[in-house]
């Protein structure tokens, strides 16, 4: 008996970063090719894979208790997946050694038992224990487990990670920070400046010393700072500091992420920094970490009764591209930009082995400034169809 043979199938998209009208071929589930074309009627828009650099949960699911399983990792990708997110680090924040070796050997299980979690996630991030233990600074990080950058515990982490440790937050402040930073460096993992009070002269040694990024600028420092110098007028003078922002429209004002966006052009990147809240219906939730939570209908997470703090964000990479259009502070393309192209450069710049995902793409609609995610392709092969 003949065996039916593929039909080829073509989409006929416009890019979201260029706007160039392109073909794409598919045979069954791969894709065949992307060829420009003069014109054609389409209702797709296509544009790379998100990565999100900074994650800790989605669905329920916390990179961040030392009970999460293979089974919600693998949850986790195919939720990211449907999102248009190809790429992302799960983050795991400070916490005792012992839950963060256990938390660093389940996701480098993962990686290993399933091929898909092995391809989609490009790294761990590390964020802390290495940080600020002052108020305002630490945000909403355990104090009872921070403390300086040793060089010795981080190897630990990254024995149980099976190396797959990739982006560690620090405070560049600490005595010990110049020569774990150089390190790090020396060894391929990137170094990102947050939950930090560090003064000029330190971010200067930071950066020197091989420092290449800033996690969530504007968040992670107290509410009242000197007017100048500060860390954030610091950072955004560095040219050698990527900077990575939370574009969800309540952790910083827009007029901080015009400043960003003009200052850093593509050394911009958005970041999701989601909680395991994301995803889920607005009510009153417990934290391992902040106790009892509020979410709200219009994803503002915060620490019930604390007078309006911030218990993390709730928001996917994509619902912080729509917000990025829906509060005009940019087009799609530079949006998609950000989360996408941005990140990829800034990975293949400073990142050491970096699993390059070039062959990654979402297909979407768009209505207004909602991303509808149709089809996404990780590696050339299309994983998820709605």
């Amino acid at each position: 008996m003949n065996k039916e043979k593929h039909k080829e199938k073509k989409l006929i998209c416009r890019n979201c970063i260029t706007g160039k009208i392109e073909q794409l071929s598919f045979d069954g589930d791969q894709l065949l090719s992307i060829i420009g074309i003069e014109a054609g009627r389409n209702h797709y828009f296509f544009g790379p894979g998100l990565t999100d650099l900074q994650i800790n949960g989605i669905g329920g699911i916390d990179f961040n208790v030392p009970s999460v399983t293979i089974q919600d990792i693998k949850k986790t990708t195919q939720l990211l997946l449907t999102e248009g997110v190809t790429t992302y680090f799960p983050t795991v924040i400070t916490n005792s050694d012992e839950h963060i070796i256990a938390i660093m050997r389940t996701i480098a299980d993962a990686c290993k038992e399933d091929t898909l979690i092995n391809a989609c996630i490009g790294g761990i991030h590390l964020e802390g224990p290495f940080i600020s233990p002052l108020p305002g600074a630490k945000g909403a990080h355990s104090e009872a487990f921070i403390k300086p950058p040793d060089w010795e515990l981080f190897q630990k982490f990254q024995e149980a990670a099976d190396g797959r440790i990739k982006i560690v937050t620090l405070a560049p402040e600490w005595e010990t920070a110049p020569a774990f930073i150089e390190k790090c460096s020396q060894s391929g993992v990137i170094v990102s400046i947050g939950h930090s009070l560090a003064n000029t002269n330190q971010v200067k040694s930071a950066v020197k010393a091989g420092a290449c990024m800033s996690t969530h600028l504007g968040n992670g420092i107290p509410l009242m700072i000197q007017r100048h110098p500060n860390l954030i007028w610091d950072q955004l003078a560095e040219d050698n500091l990527y900077t990575c922002i939370i574009a969800d429209g309540i952790h910083i004002p827009d007029s901080f992420i015009n400043i960003v966006r003009m200052v850093k052009t593509n050394a911009a990147m958005i970041v999701s920094d989601a909680t395991c809240f994301t995803g889920m219906e607005p009510g009153e939730y417990q934290s391992h970490i902040g106790g009892a939570v509020i979410l709200e209908k219009n994803k503002r997470l915060s620490v019930k009764g604390g007078q309006g703090i911030l218990a993390g964000a709730a928001k996917s990479l994509r619902e912080n591209v729509e917000t990025m259009m829906e509060h005009k502070l940019c087009s799609l393309g530079e949006a998609w930009r950000m989360a996408s192209v941005n990140v990829n450069d800034f990975l293949s710049t400073c990142g050491n082995n970096f699993k390059s995902n070039r062959n990654d793409f979402v297909i979407f609609i768009l209505k207004g400034s909602e991303i509808e995610v149709q089809k996404v392709i990780k590696n050339g092969k299309m994983v998820f169809s709605k």
